[in-house]
């Protein structure tokens, strides 16, 4: 079992360099696999982002969100993901997190509010992370 950070969404799905390795875990992974409601709104967005970013002229911002949020829901229904719904007891862990790894805690971690979910889901229900980057290396999840 493993909570699936945005992170390592949008790596898979934009073939970001060492999505091989990320997706070859989450294939690894004969157990079932999480996400977040948070998670599924931060691939989104990010997918959304790069989108925009990388339109020449006039863009319809509606659609691209609506076609990133259908990748995105895409790829959690192929890899049969369940949603982990945040909690008080989430809310509470993101909090810790951020006091001990966020920010403003100015730890190495440096998380943001998304990756402070992420990782108080993960603790709270004593789930590995998959994730990309150095962010999540830095917390005692790695």
């Amino acid at each position: 079992m493993s909570l699936i950070d945005a992170s390592a969404i949008v790596a898979i799905i934009n073939e970001e360099p060492g999505f091989e390795e990320i997706e070859k875990r989450i294939n690894d992974t004969k157990k079932r696999l999480y996400i977040t409601p948070l998670v599924r709104f931060e691939a989104v967005m990010a997918i959304s982002r790069m989108h925009i970013a990388n339109a020449k002229g006039k863009i319809d911002r509606d659609h691209v969100i609506g076609a990133a949020r259908e990748i995105v829901d895409d790829f959690i229904r192929a890899i049969e993901a369940k949603e982990i719904m945040i909690d008080g007891a989430i809310g509470q862990a993101a909090l810790d997190a951020a006091a001990m790894y966020g920010k403003v805690a100015g730890h190495k971690a440096d998380l943001n509010f998304g990756d402070c979910f992420a990782y108080a889901a993960a603790k709270v229900n004593r789930l590995p992370l998959v994730y990309k980057g150095n962010d999540f290396s830095a917390t005692d999840l790695a």
